[in-house]
């Protein structure tokens, strides 16, 4: 018995092929972007993850950006350019910002969200990861807190530039409209 394939199969095939393909984009954006860091206030602030974060949850979506934020994180620490505590900040800074972007469709309050859980939730998060699966001793609960808020702070503020831009010359809907058809 042969098995035909419909027009609505096929435009589903190349809808998920051009997510897929897209993830695939911000996943080397975090990993190549994960080389730039700027020393702030005694913290490494490495935006990049941030910004993509925010653009993959406009872009793709919070599941999505939740498994660009695993596989960066993955492939970084298997590169040796990250740490464990990589995994809780940008995950569940993914997770946060996509969600507010599905509910409201709106930059600034997906930008705060993602600072917010990043800064906030993520470094929270980031506490145990160090000191179960590290074997730190953190200093305490928050002390993650302000350096995950001061790289978040600048990729939320790089991504919400970049989208406005976007926005205004037409490219964001255009890459929303081709990755939904």
């Amino acid at each position: 018995m042969k098995k035909t394939v419909t027009a609505g199969q096929h435009a589903g095939k190349r809808f998920a092929t051009r997510k897929l393909a897209m993830a695939g984009i911000f996943v080397a954006i975090a990993v190549v972007g994960s080389l730039i860091s700027v020393p702030v206030a005694g913290s490494k602030c490495a935006p990049v993850q941030h910004m993509v974060n925010i653009l993959s949850a406009v872009i793709l979506g919070p599941f999505w950006g939740v498994g660009i934020a695993f596989c960066s994180s993955l492939l970084r620490n298997l590169m040796g350019l990250g740490s464990l505590m990589a995994f809780p900040g940008s995950m569940v800074g993914a997770f946060c910002c996509g969600v507010v972007y599905r509910l409201w469709k709106r930059l600034a309050p997906t930008c705060i969200a993602e600072a917010l859980g990043t800064g906030i939730l993520g470094g929270l998060a980031a506490y145990p990861v160090a000191k179960f699966a590290m074997g730190m001793e953190p200093g305490g609960m928050a002390v993650y807190m302000v350096p995950f808020l001061i790289s978040t702070v600048v990729g939320s503020i790089l991504a919400f530039v970049l989208l406005m831009i976007f926005k205004k010359n037409g490219v964001l809907g255009q890459i929303q409209d081709t990755l939904n058809s």
